[in-house]
């Protein structure tokens, strides 16, 4: 039986619940790592298609994996280029792949992940940090919430930028 308290945006986008759940988050929270943490969580734990949610936080030309949610992962070092996350690192873009079975630069975590969106965190002109999506449904992400998912990346920069000591 599905929880209640989880948000379906796929079909209508609880957007400003979420916004204001992540600002309640750092308001309280003012450690960098464990904020973030907890934004993870609270996503997983609120968004019922977020299977695994995490940020990657840029070392050089890498990311390297910082807080997340969700089932361990083997790719806690990835070079820009390298795999979705990579891309949207190399590229300053979003990626929203519905099916990463149709994807050919696609780092597998989990034969159960069927969608992936990845967002870039930038401070000025620079990545920084990403964050991560993993679900195991196709096609769930829409338009509203990846405008969520953008204004999130915009509220956490600072944390983020605090983690790499730039």
């Amino acid at each position: 039986m599905r929880s209640p308290k989880k948000l379906i945006l796929s079909r209508t986008c609880h957007g400003m619940d979420i916004l204001k759940g992540v600002e309640e988050i750092l308001e309280r929270e003012k450690e960098s790592e464990r904020s973030l943490q907890m934004v993870c969580e609270f996503l997983r734990e609120n968004v019922e298609h977020y299977d695994w949610v995490g940020f990657y936080i840029v070392d050089g030309d890498e990311l390297v994996l910082g807080p997340y949610s969700g089932a361990p992962t083997e790719h806690v070092r990835i070079g820009f280029g390298e795999g979705i996350c990579g891309q949207a690192a190399e590229r300053k873009d979003v990626f929203v792949v519905q099916d990463v079975s149709k994807e050919e630069n696609y780092l597998s975590c989990s034969p159960d992940v069927k969608s992936e969106v990845v967002i870039p965190i930038l401070y000025g002109n620079a990545v920084i940090g990403e964050l991560d999506i993993d679900s195991h449904r196709l096609s769930p992400f829409n338009h509203g919430e990846i405008h969520m998912l953008e204004n999130i990346c915009d509220i956490v920069s600072e944390r983020v930028r605090e983690l790499r000591h730039v």
